[in-house]
């Protein structure tokens, strides 16, 4: 019986035998594979064939059971990965997890990643469905040039750039930021935030881009929405001077523009909302940060085949000049 096989082997081992173990073994034999475990690791004077001999079950069946411990213990493990990647990116679905864990080196399923976080309740916060926006109550005597981008693909940086405005939420009033992106790279090449909204702030971005990048004349195409500033005599008197042709999207259609619509998105999802910002400086120098350091050179770009906009342009231009 159960209480003779507890004294027979306490005497053989000793202190080695977790009593609790074998009280908790019932007819089922499941609870005998934490004791026989336990022995096996500090096994004086007892062995697995004679633990089992003892216990009434095949040698078989004592490692079977130790081989299905194993996939939880691996699942533990790569849990704890998961863990912190998402402590460190709230934002970052299964499919930015896989690709971050293959980047440290990982071998690991995208569908094993999503049950271990479904598991563990690890989901990325969601970013608000778009809205339609309401009818275009902009000035109507401004000048507006056709979309020239319906069917184009960038093959390189530097061929497409896009712009967009947006505003963000201070203490106690509202500031803007003006960016410009390679269309290529998803990179964030000139960017510029104050407190109004005048067409001096679009200005900054771009001159911030044409300086960073220096175009080669009549190779590049801008497009915006048809927003004052980018139709303002300023804005067009920079781009005519660098022979950089403008295009507009469609009134009130923001796929146009869905490059620079996505990283807005992604900047008031992952580091303005929730965010209170104590004044425009604070918030210059926090928007600044993401944008310099975490989303071109950290964040995992999807369109990119989760690569940081500024690794993928790296790689780019090392395949062009190996």
């Amino acid at each position: 019986d159960i209480e003779g096989l507890v004294d027979l082997v306490d005497g053989r081992v000793g202190s080695y035998v977790y009593v609790s173990s074998i009280m908790a073994y019932d007819q089922s034999q499941v609870g005998i594979f934490p004791w026989t475990e336990d022995l096996a690791t500090n096994p004086e004077g007892a062995d697995v064939q004679r633990l089992c001999h003892l216990a009434g079950i095949a040698r078989a069946s004592y490692y079977r059971g130790l081989e299905a411990h194993a996939p939880r213990q691996t699942d533990t493990e790569l849990l704890g990965q998961i863990q912190m990647l998402s402590l460190r990116h709230r934002f970052y679905g299964y499919r930015r997890i896989t690709a971050a864990l293959r980047r440290q080196g990982l071998v690991v399923n995208a569908k094993r990643v999503q049950r271990l976080m479904r598991e563990d309740n690890l989901t990325a916060m969601r970013r608000k469905p778009f809205i339609p926006p309401s009818p275009d109550s902009r000035p109507h005597n401004v000048l507006i040039v056709p979309n020239l981008l319906r069917g184009l693909l960038p093959s390189a940086p530097d061929q497409i750039w896009v712009a967009d405005i947006t505003y963000v939420h201070l203490r106690e009033a509202f500031a803007y930021l003006a960016v410009v992106l390679d269309a290529f790279t998803r990179k964030v090449i000139g960017w510029a935030f104050e407190d109004h909204i005048d067409a001096a702030l679009a200005v900054a971005a771009l001159d911030q881009a044409i300086m960073a990048r220096c175009p080669t004349p009549n190779s590049l195409i801008h497009h915006s929405d048809r927003g004052v500033q980018y139709a303002s005599a300023e804005y067009r008197q920079r781009l005519d001077a660098r022979a950089i042709q403008s295009s507009m999207s469609r009134p009130g259609n923001p796929y146009d523009n869905a490059k620079a619509e996505s990283f807005m998105k992604t900047l008031k999802t992952e580091e303005v909302n929730g965010k209170a910002f104590k004044n425009l400086d604070h918030a210059r120098d926090e928007i600044g940060y993401f944008i310099d350091t975490v989303y071109n050179t950290e964040r995992l770009h999807s369109a990119l085949g989760y690569r940081p906009p500024l690794e993928f342009e790296t790689e780019f231009k090392l395949t062009l000049n190996p």
